[in-house]
């Protein structure tokens, strides 16, 4: 799979050679047409700067570029970003969401495990993966910050971070509204309302409801949901006080509802014929014979009665308070405190058997529960965070304190370990304490220089109950992450930087420790300590990265990353059925990732643009199984989108867009000698075309997702004894989506 292309290699230095050629030229042409490019003002550095200005690879959706690409969601701009891949699967569940960048990324979901990749709502991290697939109605902006990002927004982040930023009360008067229906039963709706009620306060009110039948069927009985359905009501309500010019308090509540069906996937049976699921005489025509329908999904109890797994439900709910202050002209300061609350029900039924044909009585159900992980979870955190700003004649900085805790689990009651029934119980407590600091210095008027430390302590508790065991254990760990970069303003149109990052993730206790069955004395009932259920040590990371960005000609905003990053005692999962169950251990590896990135628009003309973002990756891992390789890692990455926007005569417009996103073949499991967990390529088409009106007052659309109806793999596990495929849960879809803006 893994292949050295000269032909990309040849275009990558090409469009340096051609950028630093443009760069020299654009000194002499003349200032850019403001109208061509909107300059996009980000917070990567907790500070509101251009993106142009900011040394590191930044990508940047707007409210306006969200609605013609069609994202509803996280995982549709994962779609659209430089070596950026989003995956979903967490137990089953639609609301998941699994992101990878630059090759880091986490499978998994359970408490005791961290993503490698922080997601962030208005400076509030979220925690954990179930219910983080936000909805995206009410965004101002969401940024993707690809490399580790150690220093400003610590643990967890040595892939990248994601920042959602909503809109402020009082930042504008009036509002908009959203409906939306298409096939496949999409019916979505959603509105939002800013307004000042007086000269100190303003109000934002957002409302959103989505809904999607499921594209496939549970075959064995009443299910009452479809495979892949969607259903979620989300609301928000923020209020700002400014009592002052200098001083203001906003605080922010939300609250989301979600209900559908079991998302996509397949057993593949036949091809691990030494597995414990094809000794039971099961095979792949005991499945569904389409994959996208369900012949599983249910059990029994100890009484006999049908229990459905079908369902998966999610819940969330949050609060925060964000207050700023100006202390005075060069001072600032900034106090975010937030709570936060989830819960969902969801899991795998990993045979996807309704009736082993291969049993000695086919028709008897109870033999087809054999492998089954109905589960439940919650987690609850808290985070306060407190920032300083300075701004002098030549120099800044933006120092911080921060705390974070969380405590859940996640409950298998009761789960199935070839038909036999048992419990699986994780809890955790979590809590992180740092403090950091980020300056900056303009040495000359185009050269900027700038550096920042962390420094970390994390403690964690762990509790498991594996049915007859039970265990635990705790742990402390701390880390100083640093970073320096350099910015040259080459001229008045050009920015190039160098930055070197460093990166830190806490380690993690086993998810699921059925390994303990090993160090167990069955004879004596003594459980030998120490034992697997043991924490790793911390995960670092280095990047080095130059870039280049800016608009080397009138009509080209561009930039460019070349980066290497170096990971120590980096977590690859691995899961089998040894032990007694499904029992997940962690590979230990040291990966060196080194890649390029473009993300480029070119105005042909005033009518016509053209949007492009391609990521190139190579991963060398550094394992003493010359097997092992990176997972859920395409080397090539590509999204390319044409837009033409046509004047009519009575003052209205029509753009015409359309977007095409490649994501090429990866390795659904960490070994590169198991083709039957190859995922193949993919390629998605989007498209939307809308007619504003001459006052811009409303906007009607058709649009297409998926056009052409692709169907992939989301992820392959092999957890020894047969083939989990989990399948795309964005089948074709086409429809008209109505906004209206008001005041």
């Amino acid at each position: 799979m893994k292949n050295n292309n000269p032909f990309f290699t040849t275009i990558v230095t090409c469009l340096v050679g051609s950028m630093v050629a443009s760069t020299v030229l654009a000194q002499d042409e003349a200032a850019s047409d403001a109208k061509l490019f909107e300059e996009i003002i980000v917070t990567a550095t907790k500070r509101a700067e251009s993106i142009y200005d900011v040394p590191m690879a930044v990508s940047a959706f707007t409210e306006d570029t969200i609605i013609k690409q069609g994202i509803t969601d996280l995982t549709d701009i994962g779609k659209f970003v430089p070596n950026m891949n989003v995956t979903g699967f967490s137990a089953g569940h639609t609301s998941s969401v699994n992101v990878f960048l630059r090759g880091i990324g986490l499978q998994d979901h359970l408490i005791t495990t961290d993503p490698g990749v922080g997601v962030y709502v208005d400076g509030v991290y979220l925690g954990r993966q179930v219910g983080q697939n936000w909805s995206l109605a009410n965004i101002e902006r969401v940024e993707v910050l690809r490399g580790p990002q150690g220093t400003l927004y610590g643990r967890n982040s040595i892939g990248g971070a994601i920042n959602i930023i909503t809109r402020k009360p009082g930042d504008e008067n009036g509002g908009r509204a959203t409906l939306t229906a298409g096939s496949r039963g999409r019916l979505n709706g959603d509105f939002y309302w800013n307004t000042r009620l007086s000269d100190q306060f303003a109000a934002s009110f957002t409302g959103s409801y989505m809904s999607r039948d499921g594209i496939g069927d549970f075959l064995n009985f009443d299910a009452g949901v479809e495979v892949g359905e969607m259903e979620e009501w989300a609301g928000r309500v923020a209020a700002k006080w400014d009592p002052t010019e200098d001083f203001s308090v906003l605080f922010a509540y939300d609250k989301n509802d979600g209900e559908g069906g079991l998302r996509p996937y397949t057993t593949l049976i036949d091809e691990v014929p030494t597995g414990l699921l094809y000794g039971t005489g099961a095979r792949n025509s005991d499945v569904s014979a389409d994959p996208y329908d369900n012949a599983g999904a249910f059990y029994f109890d100890s009484n006999g009665n049908l229990v459905s797994q079908a369902t998966v439900t999610n819940e969330a709910d949050g609060w925060s308070i964000t207050a700023d202050w100006d202390m005075t002209e060069t001072l600032s300061g900034k106090l975010i405190y937030s709570d936060r609350s989830s819960e969902y029900t969801s899991g795998l039924d990993d045979d996807s058997i309704g009736f082993n044909g291969g049993s000695a009585d086919p028709t008897d159900p109870t033999l087809a529960v054999l492998f089954q992980y109905p589960e439940t979870g919650f987690a609850d955190q808290k985070s306060t965070e407190l920032q300083l700003f300075g701004d002098y004649d030549n120099w800044d900085f933006v120092a911080g304190l921060y705390f974070f805790e969380e405590d859940g689990g996640n409950d298998q009651n009761p789960n199935f370990f070839l038909g036999g029934a048992g419990r699986h119980l994780n809890y955790q407590e979590a809590e992180s304490k740092a403090i950091y600091i980020n300056a900056g210095f303009q040495a000359t008027e185009s050269l900027r220089l700038s550096a920042g430390a962390r420094y970390t302590e994390d403690d964690k508790f762990a509790f498991t109950d594996i049915g007859p065991l039970q265990e635990s254990n705790s742990r402390d760990w701390n880390e100083t992450s640093w970073e320096i970069a350099a910015a040259w303003d080459m001229n008045d149109r050009m920015n190039l930087y160098g930055t070197i990052q460093n990166g830190y993730q806490s380690g993690q206790f086993p998810p699921r420790p059925f390994c303990l069955f090993g160090f167990f004395d069955f004879g004596t009932g003594v459980l030998t300590r120490p034992n697997c259920f043991e924490a790793n040590d911390n995960v670092t990371a280095i990047n080095f990265e130059v870039g280049l960005k800016g608009r080397p000609i009138d009509r080209l905003s561009m930039s460019l990353a070349v980066f290497n990053t170096e990971y120590s005692d980096l977590p690859y999962q691995v899961s089998d059925n040894t032990g007694g169950g499904f029992n997940t251990v962690n590979i230990l590896v040291d990966q060196t990732s080194l890649g390029v990135e473009w993300e480029g628009t070119w105005a042909a003309t005033d009518q016509f643009r053209l949007h492009t973002a391609i990521g190139f990756i190579d991963v060398d891992v550094d394992d003493p199984n010359p097997n092992v390789v990176a997972p859920l890692t395409p080397e090539l990455t590509v999204a390319i989108s044409p837009e033409f926007t046509q004047s009519l005569q009575n003052g209205a417009e029509i753009v015409w867009r359309f977007d095409w996103s490649f994501r090429d073949e990866m390795f659904g499991q960490p070994f590169n000698n198991v083709p039957i967990t190859d995922i193949d390529s993919r390629a998605l088409i989007n498209f939307d075309i809308a007619y504003h009106d001459p006052d811009d007052r409303w906007t009607l659309a058709l649009y297409g997702r998926n056009a052409t109806d692709e169907e992939y793999d989301n992820a392959r596990l092999l957890p020894n004894d047969y083939v989990l495929q989990i399948l795309n849960n964005d089948r074709s879809e086409f429809g008209l989506r109505y906004v209206y803006n008001f005041d």
